[in-house]
């Protein structure tokens, strides 16, 4: 006699789970929904702003890197209501190639800052991906124990095709920062093309972090960040490249003699740390407060301020002088039958861009 066959069931078979009650989910649903239907108001933004709160600070930063003409004047609004709250600060750009240890050292050194009382932002400025415009590094991955520093504050936005790598918006978070009760701003800049100029302009103190045995101690090239830098600070000084740091350390003073004096008064220092070890970060504060106690005494720190909104009006009138082109209609429908011209040598990009400007 045959037996019965069994069934079987696969192991990868879904079970029927236990419903919720209907009420339930659908109440928690349409709750789900109206929050992410309400948006916060300028007021409840700014209000939690000048109360430290990090999520609203956040939100309203999101609001200012959109480019969503939507979110422009909400922006607006919140900058403006923000400008008179904004409390001294310190901002501190910090730049240096790839690899010469950025995101260690400000983890280091805003740490170091926020057991002495301070509160700290850092608006690091990812490189961004040329075909996801999204970060490719991820500051916040990258500088862990910081992150969790209820005293620390960490900004990543990619750089996009923005002037030398520079959020577009900069200059509106620092104010932001400055309202929610942050009074030391670190800037970080990706380390190449021009970025260190827009940084310089938006920055009290400069500080540049170089490698011992780079090979560009003295480089042509890097003359002009050299010459922007408030301090040089070499990282990695420790272990056998310490001899190699003191010699570099050396080199750089020598060279800093070479340079025309500084409009501020300060004569640029060079510094060694180790980032990893945390040596040397004390050193470095102290040169800073050292910068800052001279520039307000012969009041450079204020007329160096007062220069960078100038630069910084000027610039967005620029900027918005170029946008406003772009997008008049006329432009938009000639400026590819111009392109087309000058590619077919039938005109020269002069006359074109003149042509164009007269349409504007």
């Amino acid at each position: 006699m045959a037996k019965d066959k069994k069934t079987y069931k696969s192991a990868l078979q879904e079970q029927d789970g236990i419903a919720p009650p209907e009420s339930l989910s659908t109440n928690s649903a349409n709750s789900i929904k109206a929050k992410r239907r309400k948006q916060p108001t300028v007021d409840e933004l700014v209000s939690g702003i000048l109360t430290g709160n990090i999520t609203d600070l956040s939100r309203a930063i999101t609001l200012i890197e959109s480019t969503n003409t939507q979110h422009t004047q909400k922006a607006h609004d919140i900058i403006t209501a923000c400008l008179p709250h904004t409390k001294a600060s310190v901002r501190i750009g910090i730049t240096g190639v790839p690899g010469v240890g950025k995101s260690t050292f400000i983890e280091a050194f805003g740490g170091y800052l926020t057991s002495q009382g301070k509160k700290v932002a850092v608006l690091a400025v990812d490189p961004s991906s040329s075909l996801s415009k999204g970060s490719i590094l991820g500051d916040k991955t990258r500088m862990e124990d910081l992150v969790k520093d209820k005293n620390a504050f960490i900004r990543p936005s990619p750089s996009g095709d923005s002037l030398g790598g520079v959020a577009r918006k900069t200059r509106e978070t620092i104010i932001l920062c400055e309202a929610a009760g942050f009074d030391t701003i670190i800037i970080e800049t990706v380390g190449v093309g021009q970025s260190e100029t827009a940084v310089h302009s938006m920055v009290d103190f400069f500080l540049l972090l170089k490698l011992a045995g780079a090979g560009d101690e003295l480089q042509g090239i890097k003359r002009g960040i050299i010459e922007m830098a408030d301090a040089i600070v070499i990282n990695k000084a420790d272990g056998d490249n310490l001899k190699a740091a003191k010699s570099a350390r050396l080199e750089f003073n020598r060279a800093l003699h070479l340079y025309p004096e500084k409009e501020s008064g300060w004569s640029p220092k060079v510094s060694l740390c180790s980032a990893l070890k945390q040596e040397g970060i004390s050193d470095v504060w102290a040169l800073i407060m050292e910068y800052l106690t001279l520039t307000r005494s012969n009041q450079y720190f204020d007329q160096n301020r007062n220069n960078q909104n100038t630069f910084w009006l000027l610039q967005t009138i620029e900027e918005q002088l170029k946008t406003n082109f772009y997008n008049t209609p006329i432009i938009k429908e000639s400026i590819k039958e111009q392109i087309a011209l000058v590619e077919a040598g039938k005109i020269t990009p002069f006359a074109a861009a003149e042509y164009l400007l007269s349409l504007s």
